[in-house]
């Protein structure tokens, strides 16, 4: 049931596109809301002017403030021992997020949510999921941690049959009641525990989009995804290998379900990687909860476009393939995007958030032509190299500005050779040299298709 918010006192932490849509939302049901953020620049000015405009206090820059309030709505971003959140966990305050919020304001017969969480691979799936459910004549969005903010999804008119849902492990963190009808943990592997506090902390608020009745889809290859999923009655598995009765998985070069139903051919996805094969069988199996026939799931997989800064190929020449992976943040993601490819000039770098490398660099290290490193943590890498990886030539850039990648791109195109693929996948954040990982995977295009038609000429 929509709960009431007439009159209850509201603080929103952020001003962000979550915030901004959080704070709409409540103004429009008669709530009394403050909004904060500590950031002051000239676009929040704007925006917090529009919300002042439709009735909400606006702090920009300012301490904590007094929290006569009786809910905290946070933004995914914002760490629990920030002072505005743990002010309100002392003062006894529920803080949620919006995700527990727009579930919580959903209208009667709403749609069933399909969650999606995991390490990596979210977003890939939940576009593919979303295009298998369109093509089983659904109506339905990519919404949550991608696309749209839940709480205008809840309110859209008309609305939808089924929601697509990515969740963060931020945004489960903060969620106490949303429940799924249906979820996968796709993986869970080191990320994040500078915000959480541990990993067992990040792989417990992972688990808990698996809440109550949730069917879960379980990656059979993944410890973290069978562990997130051990407690839950109802379980489906996937696997890149053969699978067992009821589960979805590949046989003779094509996906398949249940007893071996063909659903796709594995030629035939459009992305490369056993990686994105799993990502692929976790979307079907969570459309297949929905009714999605195999003929439905065969022309959703092949009517996907992939995403930008996901192993995407930008330019060749020279028998030289370069493929823009910036959206590889993590060691476990640069571990998957390697594995693709035989013969790598590896660009690699930033920040590392606490995460270990050795473990990837071991694993790939068969795989490397050569290295590139960029960013603030590049020694523990380079480190890493020297550990696993003796014989493998490693540049190291010292700019560390936006210029770096433009040196980092033109010493790969020195070291690759025909038939290796120059790949950006970091292994690590951004935000030392860029504003986000789609500046540092837009340079590294712009730089790749420059020394490209430089070879060329």
């Amino acid at each position: 049931m929509t709960e009431a918010y007439d009159g209850r006192r509201v603080l929103v932490a952020g001003l962000g596109l979550s915030g901004r849509s959080v704070a709409r939302a409540l103004l429009e049901r008669g709530a009394r809301v403050m909004v904060v953020d500590d950031r002051t620049e000239d676009r929040l000015q704007q925006q917090a002017a529009e919300l002042r405009a439709g009735g909400a206090e606006v702090r920009l820059g300012e301490p904590t403030p007094d929290l006569d309030v009786e809910l905290v709505v946070t933004s995914p971003g914002w760490r629990p021992d920030q002072p505005v959140l743990a002010a309100a966990s002392d003062a006894g305050i529920e803080v949620i997020g919006e995700p527990e919020l727009a579930w919580r304001l959903r209208p009667p017969g709403a749609p069933d949510w399909l969650g999606v969480t995991g390490t990596n691979g979210k977003t890939t799936t939940v576009g593919l999921l979303a295009s298998i459910l369109t093509a089983a004549g659904l109506r339905t969005v990519a919404a949550g941690n991608v696309g749209v903010p839940l709480i205008d999804v809840v309110q859209a008119q008309p609305g939808y049959d089924v929601l697509a849902v990515e969740l963060s492990s931020f945004q489960l963190h903060w969620s106490s009641t949303l429940r799924c009808a249906a979820a996968s943990v796709l993986n869970v592997a080191d990320d994040h525990t500078d915000w959480h506090g541990s990993f067992a902390a990040y792989a417990e608020d992972k688990a808990k989009i698996l809440r109550g009745d949730a069917v879960a889809i379980v990656n059979l290859d993944d410890a973290g995804s069978i562990a997130a999923s051990v407690a839950s009655s109802r379980r489906i598995g996937f696997t890149v290998g053969e699978p067992g009765r009821g589960e979805f998985g590949v046989r003779d070069g094509a996906l398949v379900e249940g007893d071996g139903v063909p659903l796709a051919d594995l030629a035939g996805l459009p992305l490369p990687g056993s990686h994105n094969v799993s990502n692929a069988l976790a979307a079907s199996a969570l459309a297949s909860q929905q009714g999605a026939s195999p003929a439905a799931i065969r022309a959703g997989l092949a009517a996907y476009a992939p995403g930008r800064h996901r192993n995407e190929v930008v330019a060749t020449g020279g028998g030289v393939v370069w493929v823009n992976d910036s959206k590889a943040t993590n060691p476990h993601a640069a571990a998957a995007s390697l594995a693709a490819y035989d013969s790598v000039v590896w660009i690699a770098g930033g920040l590392l958030k606490g995460a270990a490398v050795d473990d990837l660099v071991a694993t790939v290290a068969a795989r490397l032509r050569a290295v590139v490193l960029i960013g603030r943590d590049q020694a523990h890498i380079a480190a890493a190299l020297a550990r696993h990886a003796t014989d493998v030539p490693v540049v190291t850039i010292d700019t560390h500005d936006t210029n770096g990648m433009d040196e980092a791109v033109a010493a790969a195109a020195r070291l690759a050779q025909p038939g290796d693929t120059v790949l950006l996948a970091p292994a690590a954040a951004s935000m030392d040299m860029f504003r986000d990982y789609a500046e540092r995977g837009d340079r590294f295009v712009a730089a790749a298709e420059r020394a490209t038609a430089a070879r060329d000429r």
